[in-house]
């Protein structure tokens, strides 16, 4: 039986997604990150499956997502995305320790994915920590720092004039160039690396994702071991197609 187990780990809401049996067991685990907006609940299929081929999954929420939701305005919420990408890295690193701590996890069997802003911080993620064995990004930019400077943009298209000053916009690039991947692709080591894009996203760019690929492949020795899905026609939602394709992939490489 699979059990959804509501849990919190230092103060961490997420759902452990495990075999009832074998959840006091060590097994290969992913830690998945959900987009912005959305909260934990919404990526319960992805885990499920994986569950069932004797995975265990943890879908954490995010700051000021889901149980972590406070009382701000969307505008507020958007003003911090970045924030919350920082934060996630945060939590990331508390959930990995929580892992190894409670001898959870099999060997060096951890992986990192998730979906738009979680793609985002995976691939931030990948900079900053060696013991991510594998990682998946669905509709996320391992760009973040060409993402912010043309969110920025379309943000000062829209409004007269931000909230943020210039000098701390500034600030913000410069701090996101230490997390962002594009900038030190020395950093992959090789490890298992999935994209998958809608060529239709209208949100992330798919040619952050598809133009990193490109570029990151000589980086491999064995190509397998990075692998880019694109579908064509399709926009800002990942597909049952693409779920389904991840999950296989996790299964050969994690």
């Amino acid at each position: 039986m699979i059990a959804i187990s509501k849990e919190f780990w230092n103060d961490i809401p997420l759902l452990h997604v495990v075999d009832q049996e074998k959840k006091g067991h060590a097994l290969p685990t992913l830690t998945y990150i959900h987009g912005f907006t959305s909260a934990k609940e919404h990526n319960l299929p992805l885990a499920y499956l994986l569950a069932e081929k004797g995975y265990r999954v943890l879908l954490p929420d995010a700051m000021l997502h889901g149980e972590r939701e406070t009382d701000i305005t969307d505008i507020e919420r958007e003003l911090r995305f970045f924030d919350i990408v920082k934060q996630n890295l945060d939590d990331i690193e508390s959930i990995y320790q929580e892992l190894v701590s409670k001898e959870l996890v099999e060997g060096n069997r951890f992986g990192l994915a998730g979906t738009s802003m979680g793609g985002i911080t995976t691939a931030a993620a990948l900079t900053q920590f060696s013991w991510i064995k594998t990682a998946g990004v669905l509709m996320g930019s391992p760009k973040i720092t060409a993402y912010a400077e043309q969110l920025i943009s379309y943000m000062k298209t829209q409004q007269k004039e931000l909230p943020i000053p210039d000098d701390q916009l500034i600030l913000l690039i410069d701090e996101l160039k230490e997390i962002d991947l594009s900038l030190q692709m020395e950093k992959l080591f090789g490890r298992p690396l999935f994209f998958w894009h809608g060529e239709e996203d209208m949100v992330v760019p798919f040619d952050h994702a598809y133009s990193f690929y490109e570029e990151a492949i000589d980086h491999y020795k064995n190509p397998e071991n990075i692998r880019f899905l694109k579908e064509i026609g399709r926009g800002h939602k990942v597909s049952h197609f693409a779920i389904l394709e991840f999950v296989n992939w996790l299964e050969y490489q994690l």
